[in-house]
């Protein structure tokens, strides 16, 4: 898919539905978002296109262009509502003819390439050898044409990969994620193969290594000792300090008070 570069025409839209307060100034309480696109590279001709349902920035689903299916990012939605996946091909049809027609308009100009920038994270605190996943973040790109592969030692790695579609960002650019089971063992690297149009060479890496949590220096745990001790004396001081002052004001209400 990115062996070529190309031209890439792009057609979609997003809209949002706002709950209303009962009074005052308008303000958003929940949002649902629908993304509708099309687009098709040049000269290989390939053609795909998407749509998405978000509610409050969380996926619902999205329909499967090529496979003609809903794939429900949150399941739990199947048991409120249906969805019909002819109508969202509809949409997308709408969309192939919008865009023939703007490609006309004009002169075949080509899209322009925004490269992404990718950040690789585990889901939860790592520990060597206890099971984890690692997350490659890819944000800020355009148009929606990109490849992720997963190396570990410098070697492909497909099982249990799972991706998001893209979704849609404020700034008209799109965002993907990449997740990769795995276990941490002491001297592994593992990195996420970004492609896309935008790179300078068409492909940029990103590698997160696997080792043991550095322990604190022996240097550091003696300082952190004394430290603590310090603020320990100087506590017990100062409490015994503020009790004898409230003792001796104490007595002179006393005294004062016989008078």
């Amino acid at each position: 898919m990115m062996g070529t570069r190309g031209a890439l025409c792009l057609w979609g839209c997003l809209w949002a539905v706002l709950t209303l307060p009962r009074a005052g100034a308008l303000t958003v309480e929940d949002t649902l978002v629908e993304l509708d696109f099309f687009q098709e590279s040049f000269p290989s001709e390939q053609k795909s296109g998407e749509f998405l349902l978000e509610f409050n920035d969380e996926e619902i689903l999205h329909v499967d262009w090529a496979q003609k299916q809903n794939v429900w990012r949150l399941p739990d939605f199947q048991r409120f509502t249906d969805f019909e996946v002819q109508g969202a091909l509809a949409n997308i049809a709408v969309m192939k003819n919008n865009m023939q027609v703007l490609i006309q308009r004009s002169n075949r100009t080509r899209a322009q390439n925004v490269a992404p920038s990718t950040t690789v994270y585990p889901e939860d605190p790592m520990e060597l050898g206890d099971p984890n996943v690692l997350i490659c973040f890819v944000d800020r790109f355009s148009p929606p044409v990109l490849n992720i592969t997963w190396l570990k030692n410098n070697e492909v790695v497909s099982q249990g990969v799972e991706e998001t579609d893209f979704y849609p960002s404020v700034d008209n650019t799109f965002r993907k994620f990449s997740y990769l089971p795995f276990i941490p063992e002491q001297g592994d690297f593992y990195v996420c193969q970004v492609e896309h149009w935008g790179l300078p060479e068409g492909r940029t890496e990103k590698i997160w290594h696997s080792k043991a949590p550095s322990p604190i220096p022996e240097t550091m745990e003696n300082v952190l000792c004394a430290l603590g001790l310090a603020v320990g004396i100087l506590g017990i001081v100062a409490g015994t300090i503020l009790f004898f002052k409230a003792m001796r004001m104490n007595e002179g209400s006393v005294r004062r008070g016989r008078r």
